[in-house]
Order: structure tokens, then sequence, then C-alpha cells
């Protein structure tokens, strides 16, 4: 009974580490396609990911958007990355009247 045990605690651990292992190598994939000079962001309800110049983060719109989602997330970003919390419509507006 005790062999047993041991098994399903190993095969849980297996899991475990293959599901860490396979959202690392999927951050390390997705931070590989960033151009030098841009960052990755999440934004709404789905999550979707947009690539931005960091020249925005020293506009002051942009940085307002940046105060929210500290508010909203902290620090913990569910994603791996930076998180907003905005619709992608807003999003899109906000960036185009940057650019």
């Amino acid at each position: 009974m005790k062999t047993s045990n041991k098994f399903v605690g190993i095969a849980h651990a297996k899991q475990k580490l293959q599901r860490t292992l396979s959202q690392r190598i999927r951050m390390a994939s997705a931070i590989a396609d960033v151009p030098k000079g841009h960052l990755a962001v999440y934004v709404g309800e789905n999550y979707k990911r947009f690539v931005i110049p960091i020249s925005y983060l020293s506009h002051p719109l942009f940085r307002d958007l940046l105060d929210w989602a500290e508010e909203e997330f902290g620090f913990n970003h569910p994603m791996g990355g930076l998180t907003i919390p905005c619709t992608e419509d807003y999003f899109i507006s906000l960036t185009s009247s940057l650019n």
C-alpha cells in the first residue's frame, strides 16, 4: 500500500514539474519575440498581448494607465508580464494617439 502511494506522489510531482517547465518555456519564447526597445503587455479580459515601444512608458497618459494597473494588480501580474486593466479598444485608441 505504501509503495503505491509513493508512485502516486512521484507521478503528481512529475506532472507538476512538467507544467512548470512548459509555462517557463512559453514565457521564454514569448520574451524572445519582443524586439529590442519594446515590451509585451497584456490587455483586457482575454489578456490579449501587445508589443509596445518602451518610449510609451514616459508618456503621461500611459503612466496613468500604469498607475491603474498597479492599483488593480500590484506587482504580481497574472500573466507573468505587465497586465493592463482596460478594454482592448481603449488601449488601441490610447496607443494610437501616442504614435
